[in-house]
């Protein structure tokens, strides 16, 4: 088996850079495909090669990879990008503290895929985005996963070792864009022209009812994250492949049975995962969740339903309840996760409180640092919810609302989308960072 050859994820660049701009000129016909030399290219845009001679034979004892030249700074005055730069490890075992493999076996095996469900899979998922894991192709976290795009989709389905893009597919099965569930992958490998490079996301749940943009969690620079993501992925998006974990107990078609062991309507006791819930979401779990926010106190929070379809009354009420128990930040977002799901389903904790009693006071929101930025799955076509509203509002008193016929309100649409590229042109943006939704840096500007 020889040595793969490849990048992780290398898109295509816009860089300004005296190297980058040289070799535009020259019509990119290096062969070797490397930036000229004494050529540096920014942070944002760059990604470290692995390669190996042909013949190399992958294990220990032979030369390791070389590394390309890094890269230099992002050009001012632009919002992080949302294109990663991410190169890979190649298979490895899993590692303990003190950094030498912690058992035989796992990559290269290919052992039986683990059991797990799609819960555990996001489950473990969030917890590298609550720690913020730095990303690194060589470093090893604490549960002994390499830092990089398939170490953590490795950590996620829970194998046995650490594996790269050129090997999860045996872990899986090929799916299809109307079958994916949360918990499966989204692929990108790329081995035969390496400066195209590969990558790897988790497929979180849609986050808009026409499903062209989904929740993504992955490994990136500079540390894990989570977010809106389109379909399938910002560049490359056709040569994408989805892949459920061979591993996983999928639910019976149709969903979940007639009743629980709690004597709810709507299925079993377990939570469904957090695809189901969130903008776009449209099925018999949202409904579930409104019917017992409303048997803790929620009624009010609604004037129609609750119903199948996600709507911002389920994100008021299911806020309440977590603000409620006296969670706050993160922990009360409004988007139930396995805990709140418990709570709910087992009759723990407290019911909402009636209109106009005191609570614990709440911060805002806080994203990416910036405080008061729910982030960007609040902005995408079917998002109604409050944020969309007090976006509107401030576009208008900075003087940018002439899209607008009416309102502004909760609902996106076009009118918010142009008048937030509006804004981002007068910052001096341009292309991606100039579309018409907004980040945390367009956020920061403006409400400064």
């Amino acid at each position: 088996m020889e040595t793969p050859v490849f990048e992780e994820f290398d898109p295509a660049s816009d860089c300004d850079c005296p190297g980058c701009t040289g070799r535009r000129r020259a019509g990119g016909a290096q062969a070797s495909g490397a930036p000229a030399t004494g050529a540096v290219r920014p942070a944002a845009r760059g990604a470290l090669a692995l390669a190996a001679a042909a013949g190399t034979v992958l294990g220990a004892g032979h030369p390791a990879p070389a590394v390309a030249v890094t890269h230099g700074p992002a050009r001012p005055g632009l919002p992080a990008g949302d294109e990663p730069d991410t190169p890979q490890g190649r298979t490895a075992p899993l590692h303990g503290p003190s950094g030498r493999p912690a058992r035989p076996g796992g990559p290269g095996t290919l052992a039986a895929a683990p059991a797990t469900t799609r819960a555990e899979i996001i489950n473990r998922a969030k917890k590298w985005v609550a720690a913020e894991v730095p990303y690194s192709m060589t470093a090893y976290w604490s549960d002994g996963y390499r830092q990089d795009c398939s170490g953590f989709v490795s950590m996620a389905w829970n194998l046995d070792g650490n594996e790269w893009t050129g090997s999860l597919p045996a872990y899986g099965v090929r799916t299809s864009k109307d079958r994916l569930e949360p918990g499966d992958i989204l692929l990108f490998h790329n081995p035969s022209n390496p400066q195209n490079g590969s990558h790897v996301v988790i497929f979180g749940g849609w986050a808009d009812y026409t499903r062209t943009y989904y929740i993504a969690y992955e490994q990136t620079r500079p540390h894990t994250r989570k977010q809106s993501t389109p379909y399938a992925y910002w560049s490359n998006s056709g040569r994408y492949v989805a892949y459920r974990p061979k591993g996983v107990s999928e639910e019976p078609a149709g969903g979940p049975g007639p009743t629980d062991p709690d004597g709810q309507e709507g299925g079993t006791s377990r939570f469904p995962g957090a695809g189901y819930f969130g903008p776009g979401a449209d099925n018999a779990h949202v409904t579930r969740l409104g019917r017992l926010l409303v048997q803790r106190g929620g009624a009010r929070f609604y004037t129609t339903g609750p119903g199948p379809r996600w709507s911002d009354a389920d994100r008021r009420a299911t806020q309440a309840f977590q603000r409620a128990q006296g969670w706050s930040g993160a922990d009360a977002d409004g988007l139930p996760g396995p805990t709140t799901w418990s709570y709910l389903v087992g009759g723990r904790g407290k019911d909402i409180p009636a209109a106009g009693t005191p609570g614990p006071a709440v911060p805002d929101p806080s994203s990416h640092g910036v405080p008061g930025y729910p982030g960007r799955a609040l902005f995408r076509p079917g998002a109604v919810n409050a944020y969309v509203t007090r976006l509107g509002e401030q576009l208008v008193e900075r003087g940018f609302g002439t899209h607008y016929t009416k309102g502004p309100g909760p609902r996106w649409g076009e009118a918010d989308r142009r008048n937030v590229e509006a804004f981002q042109r007068a910052q001096g943006w341009r292309g991606g960072a100039a579309d018409g939704y907004p980040g945390p840096e367009t956020w920061r500007r403006l409400f400064s």
